[in-house]
Order: C-alpha cells, then sequence, then structure tokens
C-alpha cells in the first residue's frame, strides 16, 4: 500500500479547504504554530501549496498509511463503532482527557464515543494541553520514543515541567524527579 501524504503545516492560517471537492481538513492541532492536515492526496498537496504561498513557514509532507483524522476515514469510524459496541466498557477511574473535544469525560458511554469520533475528528492537542494545565496538572510524561509532543509542549507552554521515558534509564530519571516533587 502506498502510504497517503499528511502535510505537517507549520502556520497558523491552516484551516479546512476542499479544492475541487476533495477531502481535506485539519488533523492534529499540535501548537500555536503547528498544524496537520489530512485528506486526499492531490487536496493536501493543493492545500500545503496555497499555505506555502500564504506564508506558512515550513510545509512537510508525512508518510502515513491512511488519511488519518478526517471525513475519509469514515469507513474504519463505522466499523470501530460496530467494534465497541460488542465491548463492555465501565467508567473511567480517573478522568480522560478528549482529544476530539478538549474536555475530560468520566463516564463509560462518553469513552466508547470519543473514541469512535476521534477517527475522523481533529486532535486538539493545545485545547488538551491548556485543560490539563487549567486542571491542576503539574507534570507531563511522554512515553515512547522520540520528543515530539515534548517538543509541542514547549510551542504551547515553555513553564510546564516535561518528563519523557522510552527506557529503563529515562524511566529511573523519571521516577526520581516524581519522588523528589
Amino acid at each position: 500500500m502506498t502510504p497517503l501524504p499528511t502535510a505537517n503545516i507549520t502556520s497558523p492560517q491552516a484551516q479546512a479547504f476542499s479544492p475541487n471537492s476533495a477531502v481535506v481538513s485539519p488533523a492534529n492541532l499540535n501548537s500555536p504554530d503547528q498544524t496537520v492536515i489530512s485528506g486526499a492526496v492531490a487536496a493536501v498537496h493543493r492545500v500545503a501549496d496555497l499555505c506555502k504561498q500564504a506564508g506558512a513557514k515550513r510545509t512537510v509532507m508525512l508518510a502515513v498509511s491512511a488519511p488519518f483524522h478526517c471525513a475519509l476515514m469514515t469507513p474504519a469510524q463505522k466499523a470501530l463503532a460496530t467494534d465497541l459496541e460488542a465491548l463492555v466498557f465501565n467508567d473511567p477511574q480517573f478522568p480522560i482527557a478528549c482529544n476530539v473535544d478538549a474536555r475530560l469525560i468520566t463516564r463509560r458511554a462518553e469513552a466508547r464515543d470519543c473514541l469512535v469520533r476521534q477517527v475522523t475528528g481533529p486532535v486538539r492537542w493545545v485545547e488538551c494541553i491548556q485543560l490539563l494545565i487549567a486542571q491542576g496538572v503539574t507534570h507531563f510524561i511522554e512515553v515512547g520514543p522520540g520528543k515530539v509532543l515534548t517538543g509541542l509542549m514547549r510551542q504551547i507552554d515553555r513553564s510546564q515541567s516535561t518528563l519523557h521515558v522510552e527506557n529503563s534509564e529515562s524511566l529511573e530519571k523519571t521516577i526520581d524527579v516524581l519522588i523528589a516533587s
């Protein structure tokens, strides 16, 4: 399968646009200066060009396996909804930040609904981080390879404490920092 490009548009001007009725929309609202768009290949390329013409600092085509977080994912969204209906959900034991709404959810039906809508809805990362800060979160821990989210946090709010865990050594460092806090 040929990967479909998603453009990482580093410009606040990036917004939903449908040239020639082709689907393209914001997929990830990552930081005040970074919006990822997703959609039909030709439309993504056209919007990337338009963003460059409008003054975007840069555009980068990302090799991804599908046009995530846009209407083209509706068939996958329907399949996920069917699969999730067959599962038993419990109310979360702690609030979960729902990316598609940038709100905290506390009920099982909300969790299921949020997962389904996230397939075609944009990730509202900036708003989720701001929500968590407003709720009093004091430490943000990125788990996994790389430090993409840690870098985005610096663009959103440099005053926040960010930690990163990707192996046993970084886990030990993170635990030490948390104990010392």
